[in-house]
């Protein structure tokens, strides 16, 4: 059986609120996981970059516009299989810092997007492929906010 290569790009998005840190994640529609905004990179524009497509997945998915602080160290890859067919998706996350907007505002993609603390993050994120990337996301934050 063939396999499909994807490339998608996201945001680990957070906000500082009241002295806490929040993280955004969503509820995917179909799959119904708990997952970090993400989508395939040119699939709307040719040669879009990674920082572009991540950028414009957290506005859609999730419904806020945010900068982007770095991009994780190491993607992530999985393979799962939709409709009979074998793809391998690497994910290329960035660190995001909240901007604007309401995750409210997402799209059909997700059915609920919201922030919440590092803790429900963790316990609430459905795939292991996400929770890495959370874990590599916070050892970035932490270092990024060491000289605040």
């Amino acid at each position: 059986m063939s396999m499909v290569l994807q490339t998608s790009a996201g945001g680990i998005v957070y906000k500082k609120q009241a002295g806490k840190v929040l993280w955004l994640i969503g509820q995917h529609s179909q799959h119904k996981g708990w997952v970090f905004p993400k989508g395939l990179v040119a699939d709307q524009h040719q040669n879009e970059r990674l920082d572009d497509a991540a950028l414009r997945e957290v506005e859609e998915e999730g419904g806020v516009k945010a900068k982007i602080i770095k991009l994780l160290p190491s993607p992530v890859s999985y393979i799962y299989r939709f409709e009979g067919q074998l793809t391998k998706k690497t994910v290329y996350y960035f660190l995001m810092e909240y901007v604007s907007g309401d995750p409210q505002n997402h799209d059909w993609e997700m059915s609920e997007a919201k922030f919440v603390t590092e803790e429900e993050a963790m316990q609430t994120l459905t795939y292991p492929s996400d929770k890495q990337a959370f874990t590599a996301a916070l050892k970035l934050f932490t270092t990024q906010h060491e000289t605040d």
